[in-house]
């Protein structure tokens, strides 16, 4: 494909000159000369690519000059035809046609080497300037240290793949990682198409652009990248610019970056093929109108900074220039009539490699790296969304300061309200003290979109519901919101979409605790609205639903009367314990009766089919869950004591799972009973990777178990629930369990009896006990600190030796209630025989 003929730049040469000084140095060549051009060219060109030798094999010097000018360019063939001649032995040729296109640019050979000699002084320089970066609690840290790769995908071909989920690992030819290669690859073209001067690399807030963006100008000056291709490479931060008063030239910006006053700004520009400017931020410059809109076409030209960079955008400025556009747009959409023949890349965050290595990169410290990488691994929704650079990196943050103060990780950054809020509050922190109130009513209003928006199923808004709220431009719709454009049947229709589903869900139930006390109701209805509607387990609420509970803990109250400058109303937590408490009037936490065949908690080495993508969660998993994330003993606990019973049947346990039910065992009152029923335990082995909507929908922030295949655990992953049941706050009195023989949790089980002294009742009736395990069992049943009233066994087999050593149990303990069918008037043991612990 042949490239157009450039346009002519006000420090460049014009195309016919360019065209004349390269025909000219081409008929100085001898025949042989010539022959050894032609084979040098076709070697490869500036770019990696090179004029297809059909083209080369027999065209004389005519030929190849107009295929020169027409491949690459008038101007830039020269730079292509001087360093082809130099490697083909005409030396003498090269350095005259450089002299004779220096000369009529008006330079010498002086200035040449003043700007050869500068390179290496601004290099330097720009190593020094960009060696570290400040992270937005103020911390200066090493760009080489923290910066992690990213995925990087050619333009979105689908409208239904733009949507924002965690990033995956990529497939070949489409998601690669920003490594240098993959940067170095960002301005070359398909093999025969012309060389692309503009790439916009687009993706939402917080997805690591700007950090990208500032990597690559590093590695420039580092001269790993674009080496031969560029000599000076400028970022542009559109946003500062443009609030920069008054007006100044392109001339002036790039003087202001240099080390020094006497930068030979005239000589660079002089060479604009040779520049590459990085335009950060890009989305941010406004539409042009009245005298204003004339773009800038001189370098010179003093004006204002919305001019010069849109100049530099549309290609009036510098049209040879390289141009790298960040942002936030998914489509460029005001940008794409602003842009000349674009390239297009989509930056998608960490993949799970990638997240792994952001951790250890950002704690330095291997071993709180492991723990707290371990630990955020388990939690599926804080995994997921770790996939934004910026979510990763305030989680992060609030894991060190735990373990800086030695705080239990389980205990308050496990939930993923408390980071979410944390985000929320960076926003306010980072807000001037004057602009606080504003930003707060901006945020009120935006949770009552989200909250509409959830409640009516909607993910998309319109620009007039923006406007009506007056949240159109505002600081928290450029943080939370994507813009998104869409061809309309008479004009582009523009909608906002939250920058993630889990956001708007999270902001719809703060917008609960947001509500004055005096004030009516919404339209949207009060929180028993959002409870009633989510009394299914299908229920598109749950999430929501998960993240009122998490903010209902006092401390999380406490955390958003500080932030927003209001009084939260108790009155959200009654309501939302009472609609707890008559849970336990219905039927969702009820499990049928044990049948025969009813299978209990256990494992098993074959995998299973994947369950189909619409199977409900279990209900009163979904309950526990929800008390999980208050994180607030007491809360729990009163909310439990009106429901007597916890009967969880068909669960698939992960080790999140676990660690839920463990916590709510643990605040169980006085009488509280548990049945595990027809359960088993998974690992969380994601074959099949969803998208994060999908995957917060299903999985329910780490109730991964129905995602997956099973295989054998380590007896260990039971041992949180048994120990809880130990806890000096647990009040559990009765447990159903159903283990089989191959399950070795029963040992953790059977320990467990010793140091539980509320629990009277347990009922193993749908359980394998092997004889050593009965043995085990008659041991702990004697020990003073077992409290246990009544053991069922009624549908275990027993031999007889097991059946002996329970009969003198219950000759050392009569009160013991031991039911079993074969232990009614079977014989007493032997005086001689005793069972030891």
């Amino acid at each position: 494909m042949d490239q157009p003929e450039a346009p002519c730049s006000s420090t460049g040469l014009r195309p016919a000159v360019a065209r004349e000084l390269l025909l000219a140095a081409l008929e100085e060549l001898s025949q042989e000369q010539l022959k050894r051009f032609r084979h040098k060219l076709r070697d490869v060109g500036p770019d990696g690519r090179s004029i297809p030798w059909g083209r080369l094999e027999r065209a004389d010097a005519v030929d190849l000059a107009e295929q020169l000018a027409q491949f690459y360019g008038p101007e830039p063939a020269l730079e292509v035809a001087r360093k082809t001649l130099k490697r083909a032995d005409a030396r003498d040729v090269a350095a005259q046609l450089q002299e004779q296109r220096l000369r009529r640019l008006g330079l010498g050979s002086v200035a040449l080497l003043s700007v050869s000699e500068y390179k290496k002084k601004y290099r330097e320089h720009v190593l020094q300037l960009h060696a570290r970066v400040k992270e937005r609690n103020a911390r200066s840290v090493k760009i080489t240290k923290r910066f992690t790769k990213l995925l990087i995908a050619p333009e979105s071909v689908a409208p239904e793949e733009e949507a924002l989920g965690p990033a995956e690992e990529p497939e070949p030819g489409r998601a690669r990682r920003s490594d240098t290669h993959t940067f170095n690859r960002l301005f070359r073209g398909d093999e025969e198409g012309p060389q692309p001067l503009t790439v916009v690399l687009q993706g939402p807030a917080g997805i690591g652009k700007t950090m990208a963006a500032k990597k690559i100008l590093y590695d420039w000056a580092a001269g790993k990248l674009y080496q031969g291709q560029v000599d000076f490479a400028f970022f542009m931060p559109c946003g500062e610019l443009l609030e920069r008063p008054g007006t100044r030239s392109l001339a002036d910006l790039i003087l202001d970056q240099c080390p020094d006053r006497g930068a030979p700004v005239p000589q660079m520009l002089a060479q604009p093929q040779r520049l590459l400017f990085i335009l950060d931020g890009a989305d941010e410059l406004p539409a042009l109108e009245g005298p204003e809109a004339a773009p800038c076409t001189d370098p010179f030209e003093a004006a204002s900074g919305a001019r010069v960079l849109g100049g530099l955008l549309g290609k009036a400025l510098l049209p040879t220039a390289l141009l790298l556009v960040t942002t936030r747009a998914a489509a460029p959409g005001r940008l794409q009539g602003r842009l000349s023949s674009p390239q297009c890349a989509e930056v998608r965050g960490f993949s799970d490699k990638d997240k792994k290595k952001y951790f250890y990169k950002f704690f330095q410290d291997e071993r709180r790296a492991e723990r707290a990488y371990r630990f955020v691994k388990e939690n599926e929704t804080l995994f997921a969304l770790c996939f934004v650079p910026f979510v990763c990196w305030i989680v992060c943050t609030v894991l060190r300061q735990q373990l800086e103060l030695g705080r239990d990780l389980s205990r308050t950054s496990k939930t993923t309200t408390s980071v979410y809020l944390l985000f929320i509050a960076s926003v306010l922190s980072s807000t001037p003290v004057a602009d606080g109130p504003r930003v707060q009513g901006d945020l009120r209003n935006l949770c009552r979109l989200a909250r509409e928006g959830v409640l009516g199923r909607r993910a998309r808004f319109a620009e007039k519901q923006l406007e009506q709220l007056e949240l159109r431009g505002s600081k928290v719709q450029t943080l939370f919101l994507s813009k998104k454009e869409l061809p309309g049947v008479l004009e582009t229709e523009v909608t906002y979409q939250f920058i993630d589903q889990s956001f708007q869900e999270f902001l719809a139930a703060l917008s609960y605790l947001l509500e004055d006390e005096g004030v009516p109701r919404t339209a949207a209805g009060g929180v028993g609205t959002l409870l009633r509607g989510d009394a299914q387990p299908h229920s598109h609420l749950v999430l929501t639903t998960r993240f009122l509970f998490g903010l209902l803990s006092a401390e999380r109250m406490r955390d958003i009367e500080r932030h927003f400058g209001c009084v939260v109303s108790e009155r959200v937590k009654q309501e939302a314990l009472q609609w707890v408490q008559g849970q336990g009037q219905g039927c969702p936490g009820v499990a049928p009766e044990v049948t025969e065949g009813t299978k209990g908690l256990e494992d098993t080495e074959e995998p299973e089919e994947e369950e189909e993508e619409g199977e409900e969660p279990n209900y009163p998993l979904e309950l526990l869950y929800c008390l999980y994330e208050t994180q607030e003993d007491a809360f729990v606990r009163q909310a439990l004591c009106r429901l007597p019973e916890l009967a969880l049947q068909g669960v698939r346990f992960c080790r999140m799972d676990v660690a839920v039910l463990s916590y709510c065992v643990r605040c169980c009152p006085a009488g509280q009973a548990l049945r595990l029923i027809s359960c088993r335990l998974v690992t969380a082995q994601e074959k099949k990777k969803k998208s994060l909507g999908k995957r917060l929908q299903a999985s329910l922030g780490g109730s991964s178990s129905s995602r997956g295949t099973t295989k054998q655990l380590p007896a260990s992953l039971l041992h949180p629930l048994f120990q809880a049941m130990t806890d000096p706050l647990c009040r559990l009195t009765s447990l159903t369990v159903q283990l089989p023989s191959s399950q070795q949790g029963l040992q953790y089980l059977v320990g467990m009896l010793r140091q539980s002294p509320t629990l009277t009742t347990l009922d193993l009736s749908g359980c394998q006990l092997p004889a050593p395990m009965v043995t085990y069992l008659c041991a702990i049943l004697q020990h003073q600190g077992c409290g246990l009233q009544t053991l069922s066994l009624t549908s275990v087999e027993l031999s007889e030796q097991s059946l002996q050593e329970l009969q003198a149990v219950k000759r050392v303990k009569p009160d013991l209630v031991i039911a079993h069918p074969a232990l009614d008037g079977h014989p007493e043991p032997p005086k001689e025989f005793t069972s030891t612990f």
